[in-house]
């Protein structure tokens, strides 16, 4: 089960709760092999690879809607990110989870995790810039810190992860120019934006009061995820949207890859550095996808980008690495 800030997407099933890190480091480990026997890169490098692909992903979600339906694009995400996880379950030879109280609570997180959000931000990037978008995203921890201290006793609140909350959601502020009256910004696709990012703790709440220690592999219980939200999206898309009138090139293509590259090998490159680095290191990658997708969206689709955008976000960062610190425990005398 993962998250999209963003997902960072850290998997909540195969993560351990607490913050620490794996005991295996990469540093003393020699490199590890995949099934054909070659050395896997650097985790440096599938860690950038992965934070370029999250960060490309709402510029995909752009073009995408320049031709289909929001629903639609939701739709071909999970699709294709479903079809190659299910790839790697062949080659791998591993079954999809079992039972129906299994497969109910999957329906659950398929709901929160996947068809909520990716339709919401499909219907945000039809009004606001793709660059506003992944900064919206980029508050999912600020979100999940706040509904932490609510749903979850073992989160305990500190001052300092209140002055996150505080300092994160006064970067949101800044971002939409709060002082000059939110001016130029559109008030309903940054509404459904930061309401997609809100799906997001929820979903992982429930899925770690409801799926944490369930029998099967992260990428079974994921893909299964992901086929669950296509039925939901499919049926959805039936009732609610035409069907498209055609296959443009370039929207086609960019729904292909945000599920097949976006979704599907995405998770594959989380897992391994969840497992190698631990979550602590590997949700890192949730600062630079806000970057890159700032980039993007300017570079290529040619986006305005104002000062109060970056500097926003760079408070907005600020502010979820404040509430993603613990603490260090106090030595005993």
């Amino acid at each position: 089960m993962s998250y999209e800030v963003g997902r960072s997407r850290v998997n909540l099933m195969s993560a351990p709760t607490t913050s620490r890190t794996t005991a295996h480091s990469p540093v003393r480990q020699p490199a590890r092999r995949g099934a054909g026997g070659a050395a896997r890169l650097d985790w440096r490098l599938r860690f950038a690879l992965l934070s370029v692909v999250w960060g490309f992903s709402f510029l995909l979600i752009k073009v995408g809607t320049e031709a289909f339906a929001p629903f639609q694009v939701a739709l071909g995400r999970v699709f294709f990110g479903a079809l190659a996880l299910l790839v790697v379950l062949l080659v791998r030879r591993e079954p999809l989870p079992r039972g129906r109280r299994t497969w109910g609570h999957l329906a659950v997180a398929a709901l929160l995790l996947n068809t909520v959000p990716f339709s919401l931000f499909a219907y945000a990037e039809q009004s606001i810039p793709s660059s506003l978008a992944g900064i919206c995203n980029a508050t999912s921890p600020l979100w999940g810190m706040a509904l932490s201290l609510v749903a979850l006793s073992e989160d305990r609140p500190t001052r300092r992860r209140f002055a996150g909350l505080g300092i994160g959601f006064l970067g949101v502020l800044t971002v939409l120019g709060a002082w000059q009256g939110f001016a130029g910004v559109d008030a309903k696709g940054t509404a459904l934006a930061l309401l997609a990012s809100l799906s997001y703790p929820i979903g992982w709440i429930y899925v770690r009061r409801t799926l944490a220690g369930t029998p099967g592999s992260p990428v079974a219980l994921t893909g299964a995820q992901l086929m669950v939200s296509t039925v939901q999206l499919a049926a959805v898309s039936a009732l609610f949207t035409p069907a498209p009138a055609g296959f443009p090139l370039w929207p086609t293509l960019a729904v292909v890859a945000l599920g097949a590259l976006g979704t599907g090998m995405a998770l594959q490159i989380q897992y391994g550095l969840v497992s190698e680095i631990g979550p602590t290191t590997a949700q890192m990658v949730t600062y630079f996808i806000p970057v890159i997708a700032t980039t993007a969206g300017v570079l290529v689709l040619g986006e305005q980008l104002h000062w109060n955008t970056p500097v926003g976000a760079a408070v907005i960062l600020a502010g979820a690495a404040l509430t993603q610190s613990r603490s260090a425990p106090r030595k005993a005398a």
